[in-house]
């Protein structure tokens, strides 16, 4: 299974932000760029192309996706039709994957794609181990019934705060189920990504 594995804290200060999860200690230890000299050296804004590479970089680290799966999502946004960069967060948010980190089952997007991978979740009551699934709305999500004693599990349901609750979203704690409502408008989607500069740079 194709994904990240590299050093997480290091790229997050690459990008000046944290990147991977919502809290991550490590880098706001160190929010300055990585390497010998990144505690002194200030950031450039680069070339046009240099920023848009780098917001593209951004999107793909922050929801996981590797270069060719990141191009080819953007492909079949692009031949939908509406705003392409709005449709690109929206099937980024539609996967499997991010669903579960969003109705916090997993405290990040690496746990939630290994809790999908490893057989735990069901969409519509059937067992789906693929993290780049689709979501549409009216989808069920559920955590398998043999797997909801799972402490893992467990431990970041009941970390579930109000803060992580989003408007396209339902769920219950109780049943471990939660539903994806609707796709999300630009405007519900918290990441801090400039979709308008990945439009530019595939445009090329």
């Amino acid at each position: 299974m194709a994904r990240y594995t590299g050093p997480r804290t290091k790229k997050s200060r690459s990008f000046g932000e944290s990147i991977f999860k919502a809290v991550d200690k490590a880098f706001e230890k160190r929010k300055y760029a990585p390497g010998q000299h990144g505690n002194s050296r200030k950031r450039k804004q680069g070339s046009d192309y240099g920023v848009q590479l780098k917001e593209k970089q951004k999107a793909k680290y922050t929801y996981g996706l590797l270069e060719r799966q990141f191009r080819n999502l953007f492909a079949k946004a692009s031949r939908k039709s509406g705003v392409t960069g709005e449709i690109l967060l929206q099937l980024l948010e539609a996967r499997l994957d991010n669903t579960v980190y969003r109705l916090g089952i997993a405290t990040s997007r690496r746990a939630a794609r290994q809790l999908v991978s490893h057989r735990h979740i069901t969409v519509n009551g059937v067992l789906t181990n693929i993290p780049s699934y689709e979501l549409r709305p009216g989808d069920v999500v559920s955590v398998r019934g043999k797997s909801q004693g799972l402490l893992v599990i467990q431990d970041s349901i009941s970390k579930k705060s109000d803060v992580r609750k989003f408007p396209w979203l339902e769920f219950s704690s109780d049943t471990m189920t939660g539903k994806f409502m609707a796709l999300p408008s630009r405007d519900q989607i918290p990441e801090n990504i400039n979709e308008q500069l990945i439009v530019e740079l595939y445009s090329k």
